[in-house]
């Protein structure tokens, strides 16, 4: 824009000269005040003459690429996002151009996440409601049976009581698993790393989890060498993980059977692994495993454990990426391997999507 003003303007003065001197030719015999000034005032239109039209002719592609610009501005001012600036050139302009398509794209994801978070709340609380409902109808005609003495005899009073307790309990573990998860995904999770031995803490964890195994005809089968490992991790969190996988393969564990608890070190990692026979899934069933509120199939799912949200793996998953671990799973005709690595050194992520400490 600057080079064609001074282009026009050395130009159009160049031009109004020589014009200027032809005509001081053609009337210096006769000279006088007036011709004069009527030299000087043609002189002067002259100059804006070819100052205006050579300065239009030469920016006149510019005035049609800012005019683009304004109009694809519009369009997504207006909401159209999926609208693209084409791209005049490598110039100022062609500059100004990437930087609104990149603005658009920005805008765009914003809005996608905006949606996906907006989804994600109705999700939320449809699920939770429904999850909810369930064992809180259950807790409401039990106690109705019992305030109206509807009851046989003294067994199966105690046997409403005894189911009206488990519902609550349901009801309990599904909200701290909301809590938890809302917790983890807020960023909020605030953890305490400190080091400890891997194995003391496992051996713990398999001795109280033995006797509900037991109740569900499951024998836990220990593999891993009694010697010492450490590891920087937060201990509440990652009992609550090991936990969740050790209760998975509670539920969907064939019964009567056994499955398999493995601890080794692999070089600057340390592998936790839970092994057990369970009813195949496919492939795509592998990959929601992981996702909040999915669930199992009925047939999978045994009758005798009370069902959760769908958020157990899901925690699991958050709490090890709190850890800068890894979770995953190995699976082949039935035959299941949920496996967590964990960092032995404090390589830690906090999960909000951007903050890393390592």
């Amino acid at each position: 824009m600057l080079g064609s003003l001074l282009f026009s303007l050395i130009v159009s003065f160049f031009g109004t000269s020589l014009i200027n001197d032809i005509l001081t030719q053609i009337i210096a015999p006769k000279i006088d005040g007036a011709a004069f000034s009527l030299v000087g005032a043609f002189s002067f239109l002259s100059f804006l003459f070819f100052f205006l039209l050579i300065f239009f002719f030469l920016t006149r592609h510019i005035v049609r690429q800012v005019r683009t610009l304004a109009d694809g501005l519009m369009a997504i001012a207006k909401g159209d996002l999926h609208y693209r600036v084409p791209l005049p050139g490598q110039d100022e302009l062609g500059e100004v151009a990437q930087n609104i398509n990149y603005m658009a794209e920005q805008l765009q994801s914003m809005m996608k996440r905006e949606r996906q978070i907006e989804t994600s709340k109705m999700e939320l609380i449809t699920h939770v409601s429904h999850d909810l409902r369930t064992p809180l109808t259950s807790i409401i005609g039990y106690l109705n049976l019992l305030k109206n003495d509807d009851y046989h005899d003294l067994d199966e009073h105690k046997r409403y009581i005894h189911n009206a307790f488990n519902k609550t309990q349901q009801m309990k573990k599904l909200i701290d698993d909301l809590f938890e998860y809302t917790r983890l995904t807020s960023g909020d999770a605030n953890p305490t790393f400190r080091k400890i031995d891997l194995n003391s803490l496992l051996e713990q964890i398999i001795i109280e989890f033995e006797p509900i195994a037991q109740e569900h005809s499951l024998t836990v089968k220990k593999n891993w060498e009694q010697q010492p490992l450490f590891a920087h991790v937060d201990v509440e969190k990652l009992v609550r993980a090991i936990d969740n996988l050790l209760m998975n393969a509670l539920k969907f564990s064939l019964k009567p059977g056994e499955f398999t608890v493995r601890l080794a070190e692999h070089g600057h990692f340390i592998e936790f692994a839970v092994e057990n026979w369970g009813s195949p899934v496919t492939k795509e069933q592998e990959k929601l495993l992981f996702e909040r509120f999915y669930k199992a199939e009925p047939s999978r799912r045994d009758r005798d454990v009370p069902s959760g949200a769908g958020l157990g793996l899901s925690i699991a998953n958050y709490i090890v990426e709190l850890h800068g671990g890894r979770i995953g799973l190995k699976h082949a005709n039935g035959h299941f391997t949920f496996f967590i690595e964990l960092p032995k050194a404090a390589q830690i992520t906090k999960y909000n999507g951007s903050d890393e400490f390592i």
